[in-house]
């Protein structure tokens, strides 16, 4: 198996789910409820049937790990899929929307692809060979105080039950940077530091296939990615910090009475 093939496939897969996604969008929609919050419509479902049909196709013993379906078990290498990052936006008609795919082999991420269908923007990462969008290189911004950042940030679907915890966050941000983006979909999030249009993003409970790609993007980009804690971030780690770098230490620290929230994704 070379990496070439796992490439092909996994952007062959982002663009046939983002098209999918665009000629979809606006439609009436078939929506249900996993959560309160949590909407799933049927071009997940859709989406998702065409990257895992696409992928176990062409290597028919990996293993599945996608949102909308019980996971696949199988070899040491594994697909982490989110078919619509942003359904909520989908299903309300916003467009910040994207399909993000990361490759695992023994545990460790080596390939991560985000697509966003309406701004037709395409971030890609290999390990050891940097990231890009749509083919050019990209890199982490170099704003060096938080003072002069633009964050990003989401709220977690169990808001209802403690929003305090995440106005609290939010507070202590907002009067010390220069703004504060909520777009709704974790992979855009990500990918927007690594190209540097954001200096830094956090966010609760985010699942395996939230950060996935977004993951393996913004360590090719040169971000630094850890829990509130300042430890490594993980797939299933419910804490989630990722930035350029230079502000990192900043934002650890103001972030550390809430070191203490949140579990690991089970």
């Amino acid at each position: 198996m070379k990496n070439t093939q796992i490439k092909r496939t996994l952007l062959e897969a982002l663009a046939r789910a983002g098209k999918l996604i665009r000629s979809n969008f606006g439609k009436v929609q078939t929506i249900t409820k996993k959560g309160e919050f949590n909407l799933v419509t049927e071009i997940d479902k859709a989406s998702e049937k065409a990257i895992v049909g696409l992928i176990l196709k062409r290597f028919p013993g990996h293993s599945i790990l996608a949102e909308e379906s019980p996971a696949v078990a199988g070899s040491g290498c594994r697909w982490i899929i989110d078919p619509i990052d942003g359904t909520t936006n989908f299903a309300h008609g916003f467009p910040i929307v994207s399909v993000s795919i990361g490759f695992e082999k023994d545990g460790r991420l080596e390939m991560g692809g985000v697509f966003d269908p309406f701004r037709k923007e395409l971030f890609f990462a290999e390990r050891g060979r940097g990231a890009t969008l749509n083919g050019k290189r990209i890199h982490v911004s170099k704003v060096k105080t938080l003072a002069d950042s633009l964050l990003a940030t989401g709220f977690p679907y169990d808001r209802n039950r403690n929003p305090d915890d995440y106005l609290g966050m939010l507070r202590v941000f907002l009067t010390r940077i220069q703004g504060i983006r909520r777009g709704g979909s974790a992979a855009i999030d990500l990918c927007y530091v690594a190209c540097g249009r954001f200096d830094g993003y956090y966010e609760m409970k985010l699942s395996p296939w939230d950060k996935a790609g977004g993951m393996m993007i913004v360590e090719e980009a040169g971000g630094k990615l850890t829990d509130f804690s300042g430890s490594p971030l993980t797939l299933t780690g419910s804490q989630n910090l990722v930035t350029n770098g230079l502000i990192h230490a900043e934002i650890l620290a103001a972030l550390k009475p809430f070191r203490h929230l949140g579990r690991p994704f089970s």
